[in-house]
Order: C-alpha cells, then sequence, then structure tokens
C-alpha cells in the first residue's frame, strides 16, 4: 500500500504508520528506540503518537534487538517455491503403490461401571 496522505487513514492506521516511521528513523539514527524517543519524533515531524502505540513499537524493536533485525531487507522474507519435478524418478516414486498402516482402536473404557448396558442414562 502506497501512503503519499495521512487523510485516507484512519486514527489507528495513522498512528501505526508514524509509530513505525519513528521506528525506523529513531533506529537508523543509531539511538535506543524507546517509547519517548518515538514520541519525540513523531513530534518533531508534525505527528502525534500514544504511548500505547509507541510503546508497543519501541518493544518490538527491542525484542528483535535492532532496527535491522526488525525490518527485513527487500527479498528477505517469504519462503522459497517447491522444487522442479524429478523427471523419470518421480513417475516412479508416484506409480508405487502406496501401503495405509491401520492403527487399531484402543480398548473401550467403562467410566461409570455399568458393565455397558447404557444403565439409567
Amino acid at each position: 500500500m502506497v501512503v503519499s496522505s495521512l487523510e485516507g487513514l484512519s486514527d489507528a492506521q495513522k498512528q501505526e504508520l508514524v509509530a513505525s516511521l519513528s521506528a525506523i528513523v529513531v533506529g537508523t539514527a543509531g539511538a535506543e528506540v524507546t517509547a519517548d524517543s518515538l514520541s519525540a519524533v513523531a513530534t518533531a515531524s508534525g505527528n502525534s503518537l500514544s504511548g500505547a502505540w509507541a510503546s508497543v513499537f519501541a518493544a518490538a524493536v527491542s525484542k528483535a534487538e535492532s532496527i535491522d533485525k526488525y525490518c527485513l531487507a527487500p527479498g528477505g522474507g517469504g519462503g522459497g517455491g517447491g522444487g522442479g519435478g524429478g523427471g523419470e524418478a518421480a513417475a516412479e516414486v508416484a506409480a508405487a503403490p502406496v501401503e495405509e498402516e491401520v492403527e487399531e482402536a484402543p480398548p473401550a473404557v467403562d467410566m461409570f461401571g455399568g458393565g455397558g448396558d447404557g444403565g439409567d442414562y
């Protein structure tokens, strides 16, 4: 999502955006990312940031140990695709019959002591 203005965002979206950008500014400047430092950057940029959002983002960056670990490098996330086909070997494996193991059920337990006749229930 490209954001060119804060006007179309809800208050929660604005708070999240301001908090995340403040965390990037503070973290890349080499300062400690704290709720106070995030609030200071937000105020200096002409925005406001609630203490709750500042605390959440400061804690998240702190748990990640640095802003570099908090923000993934471009192309650094996600999983790779599956491997390619195996040619003839894959066809042989697909053609081999698969035996299914049937697990026996454990013996029934009479929890009510009624001898299995249904009792008063």
